[in-house]
């Protein structure tokens, strides 16, 4: 599964959002594709408060911080 995570420069969230994603029971299927947002300003203007952003690239399904564990993997299914 394609995940895009939008992010930020120094983004502790971001960094707790990728712990989350590491322990979920879907880890090893999951391709991670990070966009910092101060990179793209399209991306900017649609996430720069809802950081960090996970993206289903399969039916662009958004999960927005904060999420738990049990949040992510209702998210991946």
């Amino acid at each position: 599964m394609n995940i895009a995570l939008f992010t930020g420069p120094q983004c502790s969230l971001c960094d707790d959002a990728k712990a989350l994603l590491s322990q979920s029971s879907k880890a090893s299927s999951i391709a991670l594709t990070e966009y910092n947002i101060r990179e793209n300003p399209e991306h900017y203007h649609l996430y720069a408060v809802r950081i960090p952003v996970l993206k289903r690239e399969d039916n662009k399904a958004e999960l927005g911080w904060p999420f738990s564990l049990q949040d992510l993997e209702l998210f991946l299914q």
